[in-house]
């Protein structure tokens, strides 16, 4: 068995993070069996070099290896990528075609970006896992293929398995054995070290001196979060390689390659009002207005049950909860039922034969009521006009914008104002 230092140099790998060390000692030891195995780590990480140690190192080094980009394929078109299909199977299949798990057959086949898989490829993925069986696109015939699979994914799988978007089962069939890549940054030791490698590689492959870091610089490639990992950072030093003529380079200069997505700053907090808080606002306001009504109501219901009896104290008696609702504790401030009788507003004049006041019957009593509805309907209406104004003025009489801000369309607040007449 080969070591790990041969095969980082055999493979081009660069670095000396126990966690580098430990992913590759898993891929040695499980490289002579035929189990899957599921490559993790963020996009960047050289994810692709573990399926190849695994491969080279297997009995399968002599069959075909085949790496196949999930995430890059058409979904309509990834079943017949890698099950192959039959002649006419859709329109513009002019000739049966072979999928990669049948080229493949004896050898190994990496399927980087796993978790961008369709659901239904996923269900032909466990079969092959399963037992070795496929059937191409348009067939019905089972076909046997014997391939090692392994599969890598930047995708936190568990989250993708909660939301539905992976198959449980498949997960834990193809991690197996799990091998996880560290991110760049987890790896601090190693960061100068990449740097220096790719700076010397585009010297010698564009024919220039070797840039070379100053201490500030360093420090600051340390500090940087590298989101890209080590494929940013090769880019980085491609970029500085070729544009910069001073092949010294200190930390102001490298900053400039560096973007500000890598730094931690605050979030950017949006303060601008989005629709859905403007439907909550509109609620709120709609709710008030209910309740308005709804108390109006209670009102009118104990102001006709006095004008009916005439006495305040089996008013009160009865409708001690009204009272309650509509007063507050301010009600109970109203100890007899002479007290509540000496309301202005809720005293009725009693008719004689000889007084000319005007008598109130029953339908006096209805009509009331309908006025004061009436004058309730009318209050809407004013509360719903006001808004409009006021939004078509803050809004210099747009109508796009009034209308979002009310959360109404556009065509709803021109109904309004010819309504209106405004």
């Amino acid at each position: 068995m080969e070591s790990i230092q041969a095969i980082k140099q055999r493979f081009g790998i660069i670095g000396n993070d126990p966690k580098l060390n430990r992913a590759i000692e898993k891929a040695i030891q499980v490289a002579a069996t035929d189990i899957s195995v599921l490559v993790t780590g963020e996009s960047g990480v050289g994810k692709e070099s573990i399926p190849k140690i695994i491969h080279q190192l297997s009995h399968r080094k002599h069959g075909k290896y085949i790496a196949v980009n999930c995430g890059a394929i058409p979904e309509g078109t990834i079943d017949s990528e890698l099950f192959g299909h039959e002649k006419g199977a859709f329109t513009g299949a002019t000739q049966t075609r072979s999928g990669y798990f049948e080229v493949a057959d004896g050898g190994t086949i990496f399927l980087d970006e796993v978790g961008e898989l369709p659901l239904t490829t996923q269900v032909r993925l466990l079969r092959i896992l399963e037992n070795g069986e496929f059937i191409k696109v348009g067939s019905s015939k089972v076909q046997k293929t014997n391939v090692r699979i392994v599969a890598a994914t930047n995708v936190n799988m568990f989250e993708a398995i909660k939301k539905e978007k992976f198959r449980e089962d498949l997960y834990y069939r193809l991690s197996t054995v799990e091998i996880h890549l560290p991110a760049l940054r987890e790896r601090k030791d190693d960061i100068h070290l990449l740097f220096r490698k790719f700076a010397s590689d585009f010297a010698l492959k564009y024919k220039m001196p070797t840039v070379k870091l100053t201490d500030d610089a360093v420090a600051l490639l340390l500090k940087y979060r590298w989101n890209g990992n080590i494929r940013q950072l090769r880019n980085v030093a491609e970029q500085i390689s070729v544009l910069e003529h001073n092949r010294t380079i200190d930390a102001t200069t490298l900053q400039n390659y560096l973007p500000n997505t890598g730094t931690s700053l605050p979030a950017v907090i949006n303060n601008s009002k989005s629709e859905s808080d403007f439907s909550s606002e509109r609620e709120i306001l709609y709710k008030v207005l209910f309740d308005m009504k709804s108390d109006l109501n209670d009102l009118k219901k104990l102001t006709m049950e006095l004008m009916k009896s005439g006495s305040a104290s089996d008013v009160k008696k009865e409708n001690e909860h009204l009272i309650q609702k509509i007063y507050g504790d301010e009600g109970d401030d109203y100890e007899t039922a002479s007290e509540i009788e000496n309301l202005e507003v809720l005293s009725i004049p009693e008719h004689t034969e000889n007084d000319d006041s005007t008598t109130i019957d029953v339908d006096d009593k209805y009509h009331f009521a309908e006025e004061i509805e009436e004058e309730e309907t009318l209050s809407l209406q004013d509360k719903e006009l006001e808004l409009i104004k006021k939004s078509l003025e803050r809004h210099n009489g747009k109508r796009k914008l009034a209308a979002a801000e009310l959360g109404i369309s556009e065509r709803t607040l021109y109904r309004k104002i010819k309504q209106y007449d405004l």
